[in-house]
C-alpha cells in the first residue's frame, strides 16, 4: 500500500510519478524501496487519469453505502408498524378474554 500512497502523495503535490520520485518518497517515510514494485507501479499508472480513478473509486464506494442506508430506514418503519399492530387496547383484550370464558 505504501507504494500506492507514495504515488498519491506525488500526484497531490503536482509532481510527476517516476521511479526515482516514488523511491524518494518511500525513503523519506522510512521504507526500503523495492525497485521491482516501483517499476510495476509506474508502469501500471502510465496513461491513467488519477483524478478520474479517484472519482470513480469514491462513487463506487459510496453507492453500496447509500443502498445499505435505505433499507435500514425502511426496517425501522416496518418495526414501528408491527409494534402498532401488536399493541392491543385493554378493551380489546378484555373482549377477547370474555369470549373465551363466555
Amino acid at each position: 500500500m505504501e507504494y500506492v500512497y507514495s504515488a498519491l502523495v506525488l500526484h497531490a503535490a503536482g509532481k510527476q510519478i517516476t521511479e526515482d520520485a516514488v523511491a524518494d518518497v518511500l525513503k523519506g517515510a522510512g521504507v526500503s524501496p523495492d525497485a521491482t514494485r516501483i517499476k510495476a507501479l509506474t508502469a501500471s499508472l502510465e496513461g491513467v487519469d488519477i483524478d478520474e480513478a479517484i472519482k470513480s473509486a469514491v462513487v463506487a464506494a459510496a453507492a453500496p453505502a447509500a443502498a445499505a442506508a435505505a433499507p435500514a430506514g425502511e426496517k425501522k418503519e416496518a418495526k414501528k408498524e408491527e409494534e402498532k399492530k401488536e399493541q392491543v387496547s385493554e378493551e380489546e383484550a378484555a373482549a377477547g378474554l370474555g369470549a373465551l370464558f363466555g
